[in-house]
């Protein structure tokens, strides 16, 4: 596998103000994910699709930022350990009125009933 710094590409925007294809399938996410080498947003692994995990798996891209509202961090699912890294292009978060879990209108009322723990 490349070095993870490698992997990191500051210049790509991100896919979108939410989960890629939880925004196409109608579900709903948790917390956001980043991925630092082509800017695909998924679901975190706490939500119930775990979307930047299945992202990470297809592509080897292993390195992701938080993108939630005031994080910064970055993982390497490579070696398990989070890190700070490079500012990435913006948008840098999803949109603040977005709800966590979001989006709103497709979150269950028993949502944390069906979360990964």
């Amino acid at each position: 596998m490349s070095d993870p710094v490698e992997q990191i590409n500051a210049d790509v925007q991100p896919s979108g103000p939410g989960c890629q294809e939880c925004e196409q399938s109608g579900g709903w996410w948790v917390h956001l994910r980043r991925c630092a080498a082509c800017g695909h947003v998924g679901c975190c692994d706490t939500s119930p699709s775990q979307h930047a995990t299945a992202h990470v798996e297809s592509t080897g891209h292993q390195i992701v930022q938080s993108y939630e509202p005031g994080e910064d961090w970055f993982y390497d699912y490579g070696s398990g350990d989070f890190a700070l890294g490079p500012n990435l292009a913006a948008p840098t978060e999803h949109p603040a009125d977005q709800t966590v879990p979001g989006p709103r209108d497709r979150v269950p009322a028993n949502w944390d009933q069906l979360i990964h723990r």
